[in-house]
């Protein structure tokens, strides 16, 4: 988890006042875990702390506190998970939001900064340390969120508009969204997402970094496989193919006359997502989602994750 500047920007910008209220310290069970934040504002909330009665409170609270607070979980709010959470809050306005520019790392906590703090807050920004959020001496320190996996969704039909709905809050994952023209995308699209209308989507590919995530739907099979040939070119990180067994193997063997070989072949997933979850837009996108979720990296050069419903692309050719 890291400090989600843009999602609080953006929440700032339509609400003006905006609360955040971060997990900040967990003792024994609790519904979420350090850096589970939420946000919110008059009248509505984005994000979660764990439901309940915790959240509740928190919400209807926001804006009359500031700072740290401990609450006992089982005595104080009647739940079940028997630990206790620090919870940190703070309201944020526009003015309040230039203080946080030009930071990777966000630390704040009562009297000076100690030096423990100092020394962490160094490392992760001059020598590139991973960094978690976590209380150090009174301080609670957390990294910025920054994209660091980059993923290319090729169409902006039913299952791109759901992946994109399901996928770009996710602060570590960078979405460009091709297609080719702007009447293709929806009317509203999330700050977070670049979406670049592309007449002839073949000649952007260059321009995705190397160990990029691709997702390939778009309206035209043959589309979809001068994608495969060109993403087969450039290099990726990972890519995946929606469709059938039937396109599966038609594929396969046409990129086989295209000169590629069974083994560049079989890094293409295909297809991707859940079977089992059927095929509904919505219902693909949790399944999609899951599969790159559950890849340790989606920039590492990974094949298919071998599960029952995914087969490695020229599997059956």
């Amino acid at each position: 988890m890291a400090f989600d500047l843009q999602s609080l920007r953006a929440a700032v910008t339509a609400h003006g006042r905006v609360a955040r209220v971060v997990i900040a310290e967990v003792q024994g069970s609790s519904p979420r875990e350090v850096g589970a934040a939420m946000l919110v504002w008059e009248g509505g909330q984005s994000g979660t702390i764990g439901g309940g009665a915790l959240e509740y409170q928190a919400a209807q609270q926001a804006f009359a506190r500031d700072g740290f607070s401990r609450h006992p979980l089982g005595p104080e709010l009647g739940q079940c998970c028997g630990g206790a959470v620090t919870l940190l809050t703070e309201v944020y306005d526009a003015a309040r939001l230039t203080e946080l520019e030009d930071q990777t790392v966000i630390s704040r906590g009562p009297g000076d900064m100690p030096l423990a703090v100092k020394r962490l807050t160094t490392c992760a920004r001059n020598q590139g340390v991973d960094l978690r959020p976590r209380m150090v001496q009174g301080w609670f320190v957390e990294p910025l969120a920054r994209p660091t996996r980059a993923l290319w969704i090729w169409g902006a039909g039913h299952v791109g508009r759901a992946l994109v709905d399901v996928l770009h809050p996710i602060p570590e994952i960078g979405i460009t969204w091709v297609d080719t023209a702007p009447n293709r995308f929806p009317d509203a699209i999330p700050d977070a997402v670049n979406a670049l209308p592309a007449s002839d989507p073949l000649r952007v590919v260059r321009h995705a970094p190397e160990d990029a995530a691709h997702l390939i739907l778009t309206y035209s099979h043959a589309l979809d496989l001068s994608l495969c040939d060109a993403l087969l070119r450039h290099g990726f990180g990972f890519a995946g193919l929606i469709g059938s067994d039937t396109k599966k193997a038609r594929f396969s063997s046409r990129l086989r006359k295209m000169g590629h070989s069974d083994a560049q072949i079989s890094r293409i997933c295909c297809p991707i997502g859940q079977k089992s979850l059927g095929k509904h837009p919505q219902a693909i996108a949790v399944g999609v989602a899951a599969q790159l979720l559950s890849l340790s990296t989606i920039n590492a050069g990974v094949q298919c994750p071998p599960t029952r419903q995914t087969t490695s692309f020229a599997s059956r050719g």
